[in-house]
């Protein structure tokens, strides 16, 4: 699954969230994941910014009111991702904004690396019976093993997990694509790579190495107001990246096997050289390595991989520069 993370992109403009979902729609992702925020329910006055970055807002609760949408828009936005066959998933960050989602028909939760270790999210987002996707950032093997096994107690019918680096942007040195494969091992469940690195690289690479559900962030230019706004990708980039994931899947899928090539006979033969001589050699004449060149096609003369078998022998007649040496011009 491709996941394309709005976040905070729409800047508390619905127009703007709806417009990302037009323009998404078209460039190969399966989802679009926005971010559920109810100020009072989640924050308070003393949540400091992470980043100080907005010039408008005061404190970082004014940030998540301005964020905020009613559900009437948000059933909007639900429906108009359905509309567009895209999965809305979302990340919420309260009780109350999981009752929200239930409300506008969530399909699919994802659980943000801060809420790891708060079971009263887990139990009730568990409790839905959706599936759910958990973020790594900030967390251990024994935390993600614990919250795993939480919200399958709570009733989650299915889970993937994600590697993931709380950094923005991410650097190549902390992507961690070495903790795919020991998830995929460690967890026996779905496992995949969500990126703040703000290129395409990270999850091309992921892709690679087998992971099967990919979360990155997305805004329409990556010079537009927001905290993600670095550690995200562009629409153009996102279609690119799409179809360099799909392309890697079915490479994977379908294993080149190097213990048969006869479907390149025909090309061998084209592209195959046969040993020639690079002078006139008179008959008779003892053929050193240094006499001989190897020509295309392969199929004129004697291969070129058994030119050691024609060294030391003679030539049964004068040969021309350039042409082909055959078995019965040597003796």
């Amino acid at each position: 699954m491709i996941i394309a993370e709005i976040a905070q992109a729409h800047d508390g403009s619905l127009g703007n969230a709806h417009a990302f979902i037009d323009a998404l729609s078209t460039v190969g992702v399966d989802a679009i994941k926005f971010q559920t925020h109810i100020a009072e329910a989640e924050s308070s006055e003393y949540e400091p910014f992470r980043v100080k970055f907005s010039k408008q807002d005061k404190t970082r609760f004014d940030y998540w009111k301005r964020m905020e949408f009613t559900e009437e828009q948000w059933m909007g936005i639900s429906e108009h991702c359905k509309e567009k066959g895209l999965k809305f998933i979302s990340s919420p960050f309260s009780l109350a904004a999981v009752d929200l989602l239930e409300k506008v028909g969530v399909e699919v939760y994802k659980i943000g690396s801060g809420e790891i270790t708060n079971r009263l999210i887990l139990e009730k987002i568990g409790k839905t019976g959706k599936p759910v996707i958990v973020s790594s950032g900030m967390s251990d093997f024994e935390e993600l093993e614990q919250a795993l096994s939480f919200l399958k107690e709570s009733g989650t019918p299915s889970l993937s997990l994600l590697q993931c680096t709380t950094a923005y942007p991410t650097q190549p040195e902390e992507w961690g694509l070495n903790v795919i494969s020991e998830m995929k091992t460690r967890f026996q469940i779905p496992v995949g790579f969500s990126d703040h690195s703000g290129d395409i690289y990270a999850c091309l690479a992921a892709a690679a190495l087998g992971a099967e559900v990919f979360e990155f962030h997305v805004v329409f230019d990556k010079r537009q107001f927001g905290p993600d706004s670095p550690a995200s990708i562009s629409i153009d980039d996102t279609e690119r990246l799409c179809k360099g994931i799909r392309q890697i899947q079915n490479s994977l899928k379908s294993p080149v096997l190097k213990s048969d090539n006869s479907k390149f006979t025909e090309l061998k033969r084209i592209f195959g050289k046969s040993l020639a001589v690079n002078k006139d050699l008179q008959a008779g004449h003892i053929i050193s390595f240094d006499d001989l060149e190897s020509k295309k096609p392969g199929d004129k003369g004697i291969a070129a991989i058994n030119y050691q078998s024609v060294i030391g022998k003679k030539t049964a007649r004068k040969l021309t520069k350039w042409e082909f040496l055959t078995d019965q011009d040597i003796i």
